[in-house]
């Protein structure tokens, strides 16, 4: 009884994460494909939704049950490293006219590919940052 009390519950906090985490999908966001580098050929890319907030970019794996974001990309001290298109195996999982980016923040480093549309707005997102001295000046007063 007990054994069944337990496999229950599990059953419920399972159903419970999947239903709360297609509610936060379903808010909206970027398609997009997202790996942690580094990483080796068209292995580790996942596919996920991204949204950008204030001072990060935070991913959601479509497959994931955390109830949080699954990656997070910190906006102050971004950096592009590199623009590029896909590369052997990956056009397996990415259709004609995506662009990956690879970025690092302070804290890893990221590849993300984005349709055309979706980098435009990656870009104007980054480019619009407060600069640092911007940041001091506000955080002094």
């Amino acid at each position: 009884m007990v054994l069944l009390i337990i496999l229950v519950l599990t059953l419920v906090f399972v159903a419970g994460a999947s239903t709360y985490r297609l509610v936060m999908l379903r808010r909206g966001g970027t398609a997009a494909l997202l790996r942690v580098l580094p990483a080796r050929g068209g292995h580790g890319w996942r596919h996920g939704l991204i949204r950008y907030e204030e001072d990060r970019l935070v991913f959601f794996k479509l497959t994931s049950l955390k109830l949080g974001p699954d990656s997070t990309v910190h906006r102050q001290g971004l950096e592009i490293v590199e623009r590029r298109a896909p590369q052997g195996d990956e056009f397996d999982i990415m259709s004609e006219g995506i662009v990956v980016v690879a970025v690092s923040d302070p804290h890893a480093g990221f590849e993300l590919a984005l349709d055309r549309g979706s980098m435009a707005a990656f870009l104007s997102w980054v480019e619009s940052r407060p600069s640092d001295r911007a940041r001091r000046k506000g955080g002094a007063r």
